[in-house]
């Protein structure tokens, strides 16, 4: 699973973001990482430099083998609350995804496959 991490001009995005932005998404989802070819993050300020509630944004756009990308968000007051909220939004989706997949897997009701021709002229 790789992880990408981008930020707007009012985020320092300096090394210890990055790492730990990528120690969340990583562990948060190492155990659907299988499944996952990449995920971007996408950090933003909405007020810029301004104080206000709620205003850093955290998007978490997953890309799922074989399924369109999914992607969710969280504002928080904090940078680190909107990357732990998005992480664990992207974690029930992904799960919710996975659990509908492996349902529908369960529930077919192909016929079974035919004997071989050859098996019976024995």
């Amino acid at each position: 699973m790789q992880v990408q991490i981008n930020s707007d001009h009012t985020i320092e995005g300096h090394e210890k973001l990055v790492a730990y932005v990528k120690d969340i998404v990583e562990s948060t989802l190492s155990r659907v990482s299988d499944h996952i070819t990449r995920v971007e993050v996408h950090l933003s300020d909405e007020n810029s430099r301004k104080d206000g509630q709620d205003d850093k944004r955290c998007v978490m756009e997953a890309r799922l083998e074989g399924r369109h990308p999914m992607a969710v968000t969280h504002k928080a007051a904090i940078l680190d609350q909107a990357v732990n909220g998005a992480a664990e939004k992207l974690i029930r989706a992904i799960d919710r995804i996975l659990g509908r997949l492996h349902d529908q897997r369960s529930r077919r009701t192909d016929p079974p496959l035919p004997e071989s021709n050859q098996a019976e002229k024995s």
